[in-house]
């Protein structure tokens, strides 16, 4: 079942709880995706970064339709960090149901003022929006992009941001990274902040970087609006870490039947404990029809 990120995020908004925003840089992660979304009853999100979609091309949006659309699961397709208005068309062209324009190294006007001609574009057509006030970390090995230094969300920013832009959900910087966190680095989620933003922000909130975080923090944000986490380190770091192990054991290997099915598996058993993580295990029933 094939939603739009308002009315996936609405309901876990209501709900209290979060729905897993995932990676899929190939088809395999779309299979890991689906099979632990339909093990656990649990939403989920199908999001495809510019430089992914640049590896697996237009057409590989299309297969990922084909693919949700046969599950009983709620599923959205989305945009992760669209950085200019041609991201936003070529996604919505392509057939995503959410996009986000990341236009948060813009000056506050600016961000407004991009962000709302993408809420403009893709509303007409259905598409609803994620934007980003404040600046999301960046790790080492992580090639989603991020700032040297997080700039936090001002709650009071957030909620005329909201405001001005029209926006479905909303990305904050409370302290998270993309990528595998540096041990001397501070990654904690900063609580009293989202708390705040929670309080003058009445849509989903977003956690970027949500891999390498305390399990202890991760559920203390989706108690304060937290609807959406995005997680690809870790799911993809279970993936390829396991083949490598299978490629250590069979060195000559080839075939993918040989190769993939241990590292899929891998990956599911993460993202599943991820949906419990985040409260969306058993959720789907939510969403039957005429209760969104």
């Amino acid at each position: 079942m094939l939603l739009n990120m308002k009315d996936l995020l609405n309901v876990a908004f209501e709900n209290k709880f979060a729905v897993g925003s995932f990676n899929i840089a190939n088809s395999e992660f779309v299979k890991v995706v689906i099979r632990a979304a339909e093990e656990q009853q649990s939403p989920a999100i199908m999001q495809i970064h510019p430089n992914e979609i640049g590896l697996v091309t237009d057409e590989f949006v299309a297969y990922v339709r084909e693919a949700v659309s046969k599950s009983k699961m709620p599923f959205a397709i989305h945009l992760d960090h669209g950085g200019n208005i041609n991201d936003i068309l070529r996604a919505i062209k392509n057939g995503y149901t959410s996009v986000m324009m990341d236009a948060s190294h813009l000056p506050f006007e600016g961000n407004i003022r991009l962000t709302k001609e993408a809420v403009d574009l893709a509303h007409m057509v259905g598409v609803s929006v994620e934007g980003e006030l404040g600046t999301i970390g960046s790790n080492e090995g992580s090639s989603e992009g991020g700032s040297e230094e997080i700039l936090y969300t001002d709650p009071d920013e957030a909620a005329l941001f909201v405001e001005k832009t029209g926006i479905d959900t909303l990305a904050v910087a409370v302290g998270t990274s993309h990528g595998i966190y540096p041990k001397t680095k501070d990654h904690s989620i900063k609580i009293d902040r989202l708390i705040e933003i929670h309080s003058k922000v009445n849509i989903p909130l977003v956690l970027h970087g949500g891999s390498d975080n305390p399990d202890e923090e991760i559920r203390e944000a989706v108690k304060h609006g937290i609807a959406k986490i995005n997680l690809s380190t870790d799911m993809k770091r279970a993936f390829y870490n396991q083949l490598r192990i299978t490629l250590e054991k069979n060195p000559y290997a080839y075939e993918p039947d040989m190769l993939m099915p241990e590292a899929t598996k891998a990956a599911t058993e993460l993202v599943k404990q991820k949906m419990e993580l985040f409260g969306s295990a058993g959720k789907a029933v939510l969403y039957k029809l005429g209760e969104i």
